[in-house]
């Protein structure tokens, strides 16, 4: 028994191909590594929501150039992603009879090269953007004030309910390819790998001595740029270099913080998160204390701050604790995705109904 199993966590000397737990842990890297940093995000935006509110709102934008400009550093200096180079692996052209004795600093053929980018960086992008149409979807569902039109409530309703099966569809396709890998019948522990013409092997001792030399050689040989062209492509290039060497020096460093952001924030513990970083109970606005004209809250207590007049269907905010009309904070909140007083960052679930003993 285990003579059959000793592939599974290890390779003979003779053979290339990585072990599935190899291959599985760089792919855990990445998947651990954009939680944590949203929630850096948060908690900058919600700390400071005039400077950084940014972050929280287009993080997903933010994220997606970033990671674009790591992967493509690592694609094109060592035939790999960020995670994948971590782990001592790289990429080869499937069916190239030169990819084994090929070296990393070579790069990918162009073609291989651009797609495994694409896949590398637009598919988890997507996959993001999907997950947050479905949620939004389903509290547009469970929230909205106007029920929409029949036509378009059967069709989102259709969508939210075949999402399920498509997901389990998608995941199903990754984990049948992982069991194949496993079992030796395929040279892809995923399809995006087989859908990029490449697969995984283990960096070689000739592979690493080369691109020690090569960084040694790129930081002696740097001559200044002659003509004005020479200098901006010179500057360009220098700076995109710096960024994608400086976030994947800073990610090298963080990789193990990360995986302990990781078991700090699953779901044994969130009892312990909220309780520790549960926001306080914002103070009123400073330039309130000085004028009765406030451009924000009205003087009554019983008005609602967006619309001036007495508040119909009093909802509270739970990131603010303050009160409006059902339907003005809705439509704010639902644009804006912030408080309209305190700017912390809010979604529609954090709407809260007051109910008074009259009503």
């Amino acid at each position: 028994m285990a003579e059959h199993g000793a592939h599974l966590t290890a390779a003979s000397a003779s053979d290339d191909r990585p072990s599935v737990f190899e291959v599985v842990a760089q792919d855990s890297l990445m998947s651990a590594l954009r939680p944590a940093l949203q929630h850096v995000a948060k908690v900058l935006a919600e700390s400071n929501p005039g400077r950084c509110g940014f972050l929280w709102r287009w993080f997903d934008e933010i994220y997606t150039l970033l990671d674009l400009l790591l992967q493509q550093h690592f694609l094109s200096q060592f035939s790999a992603s960020f995670s994948e180079n971590f782990y001592g692996l790289k990429r080869i052209a499937v069916g190239d009879s030169k990819g084994l004795h090929q070296l990393a600093s070579a790069g990918l053929p162009k073609k291989q090269h651009w797609k495994s980018l694409l896949l590398l960086v637009l598919i988890p992008y997507l996959k993001t953007k999907l997950e947050k149409l479905v949620s939004s979807l389903r509290e547009e569902d469970e929230y909205a004030i106007h029920p929409p039109s029949s036509s378009w409530k059967r069709f989102y309703r259709a969508f939210l309910a075949a999402y399920p099966f498509v997901n389990m569809a998608w995941e199903g396709w990754f984990l049948s390819q992982q069991l194949c890998y496993i079992l030796g019948k395929a040279q892809h522990h995923s399809p995006l790998l087989r859908l990029a013409g490449v697969r995984l092997v283990r960096l070689t001792a000739e592979d690493i001595q080369v691109l020690e030399q090569k960084l040694a050689v790129a930081t002696a040989s740097q001559q200044p740029a002659h003509s004005i062209k020479e200098q901006v492509q010179s500057a360009v290039k220098k700076a995109l270099g710096g960024v994608a060497l400086s976030l994947s020096t800073s990610l090298s460093v963080g990789v193990f913080f990360l995986q302990f952001l990781d078991w700090w924030y699953s779901s044994e513990n969130q009892e312990t998160i909220k309780s520790l970083t549960a926001l306080p109970t914002p103070p009123p606005p400073v330039h309130l204390d000085h004028g009765t004209g406030s451009p924000l809250l009205p003087k009554l207590k019983t008005v609602c701050p967006l619309c001036r007049k007495i508040r119909a269907n009093d909802t509270v905010l739970s990131t603010s604790g303050f009160v409006f009309c059902y339907r003005c904070v809705y439509t704010y909140v639902k644009s804006h995705q912030r408080c309209p007083i305190t700017g912390y960052a809010t979604e529609l679930q954090h709407l809260v109904k007051l109910y008074s003993p009259e009503s």
